[in-house]
Formats: C-alpha cells, structure tokens, sequence
C-alpha cells in the first residue's frame, strides 16, 4: 500500500525527502518547496495521514520501511532529509539504512518523556470535530501562534474534510496516539552530517540529546535555535530555508 506523495521543485534537481509530524501532511512543506525550487522534493503523507493508508502497523520501523518505499519508487538511492517533529524520529532512524545524504531537523520530537507522552496520547484519543470549517480554523489559528494566515488557509483547503454533518482534520487518531508512544522511546544520534533546528518556546530537543549528537558527529553537527514555536518553518520559513540551502548546498 504505496504512500500518497507530494511532489514539487525540479524534476531533475537533486532529491530532498521531506516528512511531516504528528496531524500533519506532505503539503505543509510548500513553503520550503517554494523556497528551494531548484532541488527535487518528494513529501509523503505518512501512514496513518492524509491522502495515505491508514492501516496500522505505526511503528517507527513500519514509517522508516514506507520512506524507504517511497525512495524505492522514486529511483532514488540517497537523499537528503528534512523532517519536522515526529518526522524527526523517523528520519534519525532511516539515516540508519544507508539512505540519508544528509539530515534537516526541524524541531524534532524524540526520547520524550513517557508521563508527558501518556498525557498526549490520552488527549489525542478523545475527537476532535467541528460544526464549520470558520471554526476548524480559528482553532488552528489559534494553535499556530505566529504562523501567517494564508498557511492556515492553505491547511484547512488541504486538510479539512467533512465527516457527516461536522468537520475533522484528515488524520487517523489511533495512529497518532501510537506515534506519542514511538517519541518516547529512547532517542538515536543520526551518523550523517546533520542540521536541528529547535524551536526556543517548545519543549522538544533535549540538552542531553544534543550533547549526544554533539559527541558523535563534532563538526558535522550545526545547531541553529529559532525564537519560534514547534511549527518552526511554517512560522519562519524565509529563515529557515536560508539555513537549508546553507547546509544542503
């Protein structure tokens, strides 16, 4: 069951794979697409998202096989990766298989604590609906502090779907409760050169993890921090795709 993908940028450019987070989608990566136009991008829905299957198994390996199938299918052999939250853990896993040129992190969401991933994992079970797409937005709006209002118009346009009489976003919930688990496992050090970018007013990259990375890659690790919240390149996109096209070149 082949993933849903989202292509853009040039055909013949080199490839940048590109996985999204948590209630998330491929399409959220436009801006960094727009940005970046001269590289090939492919950004996938994740299982469990989108336009995708959402049959489990959600496991990281289960995620990690289905990237590798997207590369398969594409004709790629390597890649570099740009990867936003649980996207993040997904791709420190795959630069395990040999695929990975080099690895973007946008804020990434690994080796989280368990108390807090049960708390989110309980949150995310109940539903979550709404009587208009207006309302759908607003709270969107509200979630995404910062981000400009055409991306959030672009995400209800791209991710909002009707479900009888209410409105949902176009996630499987039972997915997403078993990625919260998946975070709380304990954390990898990718062996690729490596960029992460943490979002200063979230919560997500640890001191310990960094250090870790710090330990294993030495100058093949850049940290850049953003003053921003967890949607890192959505609420600056400008300044992040600079950071990209520094260090993917």
């Amino acid at each position: 069951m082949p993933l849903h993908v989202h292509r853009g940028g040039a055909p013949d450019g080199a490839p940048v794979l590109a996985l999204h987070g948590v209630t998330g989608h491929g399409a959220r990566f436009r801006p960094l697409v727009d940005a970046l136009g001269h590289r090939r991008w492919i950004a996938p829905d994740l299982r469990g998202h989108g336009h995708s299957p959402w049959t489990p198994p959600w496991s990281l390996e289960q995620h990690v096989a289905d990237a590798v199938e997207v590369l398969d299918r594409e004709g790629i052999e390597r890649a570099d990766v740009v990867a936003h939250s649980f996207g993040g853990a997904i791709a420190a896993h795959l630069a395990g298989t040999g695929r990975v040129r080099r690895l973007v992190l946008l804020d990434p969401a690994l080796g989280l604590d368990p108390h807090d991933m049960l708390d989110r994992a309980e949150d995310t079970r109940r539903d979550e609906v709404w009587t208009t797409p207006d309302d759908a937005r607003a709270a969107k709006a509200g979630d995404w502090a910062g981000v400009d209002g055409a991306l959030v118009d672009a995400e209800v346009e791209a991710h909002l779907e009707a479900s009888g009489d209410k409105w949902r976003w176009r996630y499987s919930r039972a997915s997403v409760v078993a990625a919260w688990s998946e975070m709380a496992r304990p954390a990898v050090v990718p062996g690729v050169p490596m960029l992460i970018i943490p979002a200063t007013r979230a919560d997500f990259v640890s001191d310990d993890w960094l250090a870790a990375c710090r330990a294993e890659l030495g100058e093949e690790l850049t940290v850049s921090p953003m003053d921003t919240g967890h949607m890192v390149y959505l609420e600056r996109p400008d300044e992040v795709a600079a950071l990209l096209k520094e260090f993917l070149g």
